[in-house]
């Protein structure tokens, strides 16, 4: 199987944005606040972000609400080049229980995490379109333990439905991973020990 480079497309992306004369908008799927940290930083040189935090998978409620208030938190802390914005969608967990249904004992990192990368990155693809924004993409290929290649693969197929382009990226590149432990510790962030699902809790 070829060996894609999704950050090398990126910096294509973003040489080309360099000549353009204005910025473009680009809505940010974030998982939580530290995984958005170093994209956040890296990514608000070029341009003008939403934050979208929508992840229906995450168990109990209070996680999930500790989790947003961290996002905000980190939005108004961290210094960017251009300025950050923050939408959130209420939690619904059946939303991703529905899709999870048979999948339970399935392996982390498998089956189940496809179909809830498709369900994140689909909704972040239609609040895109309906927003008129440029770009979309996630913060999940920060994760050494997330599939790049998957997300991508997934985000280009969603895009090519939604008519918005996917915003290639495999964040942990560049040593993005260890950036975002580096900014968690100077925010004080909270830092979960599992992705957000009661089976990768269990697991």
């Amino acid at each position: 199987m070829e060996n894609i480079n999704y950050q090398r497309m990126l910096d294509k992306i973003i040489e080309n944005i360099g000549s353009a004369d204005t910025t473009p908008s680009l809505l940010l799927h974030s998982c939580c606040a530290p995984c958005s940290s170093y994209v956040l930083e890296y990514l608000s040189n070029f341009f003008r972000i939403t934050v979208f935090y929508y992840n229906p998978n995450i168990y109990p409620e209070s996680e999930y609400e500790k989790r947003v208030a961290e996002q905000e938190r980190l939005i108004e802390e961290l210094p960017v080049e251009n300025p950050v914005a923050f939408i959130a969608e209420g939690y619904d967990h059946s939303e991703f229980l529905s899709l999870a249904s048979g999948l339970e004992d399935a392996p982390e990192g498998g089956e189940r995490c496809f179909k809830c990368y498709e369900l994140r990155l689909r909704r972040a693809a239609q609040i895109a379109r309906a927003g008129g924004f440029d770009y979309f993409t996630t913060t999940l290929s920060i994760s050494p333990l997330k599939n790049a290649r998957k997300l991508n693969e997934i985000a280009e197929k969603i895009a090519d439905e939604y008519g918005v382009p996917a915003l290639p990226a495999d964040f942990k590149k560049r040593e993005g991973y260890k950036r975002s432990i580096e900014l968690s510790n100077k925010y004080g962030l909270y830092r979960q020990n599992y992705c957000g699902c009661e089976f990768s809790k269990r697991d």
